[in-house]
């Protein structure tokens, strides 16, 4: 066979990559680092909302007094073998920040580097397809994008959003005295992690797809809500990390009661067999000396709480007297299992956790 020429043999998409999913974020230390050097912002006109200030979700730029554009990007390796899943979970994960500021989706773009002499076309449109269907139910387009050759397979979307100026959800609204409730249970990592060791069961494998693929819809109609005072979604950096975000932007203490922390089936005792991820130690390292662990919490409590969520579920901080209306609006849209998980406080940014 002409070395130019594709293979016809698929090879396990996990196998192409060096990580999977939101696993694959450059460490929160590091990418600390990174962005110290990198300099100014540069310009920053009066209608950008939302910038790089506090780590949010995506852009916001006023476009006039009802409408503010939401603008992201999110792209990885694959998290699954299947081509067609693995679309799909990248386009949910992507279109999960425009929803977590607020904002509903309007178009996107797809962005696409793949190994064209290892993957057959098949596997590629395969891919293709998945977050192109991802976009239809959605209800919005990909109306175009980029294409490169690459030495892994990486897939995800330009997203784009609209919003009112006055619902724009940031990261950094929580208020002492608020509830935090989480849409999403987590252990998406640890499951990734018995996927690639092909550990995974069939239905923990099916939790995964379902939790991965299921669109945060909620967002923009929690942000009409007055008393929802913030909204984040939790992906690479785990429930701790997006949660410190969170407590810095706002300069509040944040607390999470670990045993009400949803958690998908099987994952603390897959946690327990050693099925981690990498990722979740560098989180750890990141910013581990800000977050107090309580007594009494289980061994795997620090793994899970750094565990690189793909395609998580929205982390809301609202008022006392809304946490009802908070969990009713995620029911109606399917997130049966979203609960309330700790609290705001006054006092110097941090995370505790409680067992």
């Amino acid at each position: 066979m002409n070395a130019s020429e594709p293979s016809t043999r698929a090879p396990r998409l996990t196998s192409l990559s060096h990580g999977g999913g939101c696993g694959c974020k450059i460490a929160p230390g590091v990418l600390s680092q990174i962005l110290a050097q990198s300099g100014a912002a540069g310009v920053v006109p009066p209608e950008l909302l939302v910038g790089l200030e506090t780590a949010d979700d995506a852009a916001v730029y006023r476009l006039n007094d009802t409408q503010a554009l939401v603008a992201t990007t999110d792209f990885f390796m694959p998290i699954v073998d299947d081509p067609y899943e693995f679309g799909r979970i990248a386009a949910t994960n992507a279109l999960s920040d425009v929803y977590a500021m607020g904002g509903k989706p309007i178009m996107a773009l797809a962005l696409v580097a793949m190994p064209v002499n290892q993957l057959p076309l098949e596997t590629i449109g395969a891919i293709l397809r998945g977050g192109q269907d991802v976009c239809r139910a959605a209800g919005i387009p990909v109306a175009g994008g980029h294409t490169i050759d690459s030495v892994e397979p990486i897939y995800g979307l330009v997203a784009m959003g609209l919003v009112h100026p006055e619902r724009v959800r940031r990261n950094a609204g929580a208020r002492p005295g608020d509830v935090l409730i989480l849409g999403k249970p987590l252990g998406v990592g640890v499951y990734s992690a018995a996927l690639k060791k092909e550990q995974l069961s069939d239905a923990h494998y099916r939790q995964m797809i379902d939790s991965t693929t299921r669109l945060n819809t909620p967002g923009p109609l929690l942000a009409a809500l007055d008393g929802v005072h913030a909204i984040t979604d939790v992906t690479g950096f785990g429930l701790a990390g997006h949660a410190l975000e969170m407590a810095r932007g706002a300069g509040v203490a944040v607390q999470v009661d670990w045993a009400r922390v949803p958690l998908l089936p099987g994952v603390p005792e897959l946690a327990a067999q050693g099925f981690v991820t990498g990722a979740s130690a560098r989180n750890w390292a990141g910013y581990g000396k800000d977050v107090t662990l309580g007594a009494g919490l289980p061994s795997t409590a620090q793994a899970l709480l750094t565990d690189p969520q793909t395609s998580g579920g929205l982390l809301v901080a609202c008022a006392p007297d809304s946490v009802d209306e908070v969990l009713a609006t995620f029911a109606r849209e399917g997130f049966a299992h979203a609960a309330v998980v700790g609290g705001v406080q006054g006092g110097a940014a941090g995370l505790q956790v409680r067992a």
